[in-house]
């Protein structure tokens, strides 16, 4: 969700950890998620789509990824279905939300990079002001999951969701 540099980046970092074959694009402007799936289509081992709606960006979809600068939500609780796991990169500012408040309620798994930064700036800091945030059992850190502290997902029918608002140590490790 989004067809900007990130957009792009984001899927070619997926490819290094699972096996991508398809990719569905969707931005506001639908001329760039045009050009963002002309540019990934290139490679002729991935099917890339630039849909016209969200919904059917979303539809069957494994893995939603959302990096725009959006100040509303996106993503919104009719969205979600069992397995869905999805990555929020664009709320990196306390104005910016991606993702309904609703998701969060109903997500299985919260997963932050730091989460006194999200209840800040990220997507867990629209939940919190909705009274809609996911309960602390439900919550942790990326870090704690990586280092095996705390469970990521728990079984392939959980809907996860990863709240990124960029930490200069994580991006670090992550680019080396």
């Amino acid at each position: 969700i989004g067809a900007g540099e990130q957009a792009g980046l984001q899927v070619q970092a997926l490819r290094l950890v699972r096996p991508i074959t398809e990719v569905r694009i969707w931005a506001r402007d639908l001329r760039k998620a045009r050009a963002l799936s002309d540019q990934l289509g290139a490679d002729t081992s991935l099917r890339v789509i630039a849909c016209d709606s969200l919904e059917a960006t979303l539809d069957q979809a494994d893995i939603a990824v959302t990096c725009t600068p959006s100040t509303q939500p996106l993503l919104r609780a009719e969205h979600l279905r069992p397995g869905l796991h999805i990555t929020a990169m664009g709320a990196d500012a306390e104005h910016k939300n991606e993702i309904a408040p609703a998701v969060l309620a109903r997500v299985d798994r919260y997963v932050a990079d730091r989460l006194s930064q999200t209840q800040v700036l990220g997507e867990l800091h629209h939940a919190l002001e909705a009274g809609l945030a996911p309960e602390c059992s439900r919550q942790c850190e990326l870090g704690q999951v990586i280092a095996g502290l705390a469970p990521g997902r728990l079984n392939a029918r959980q809907i996860t969701l990863c709240d990124l608002t960029g930490t200069g140590a994580q991006d670090t490790a992550i680019a080396n």
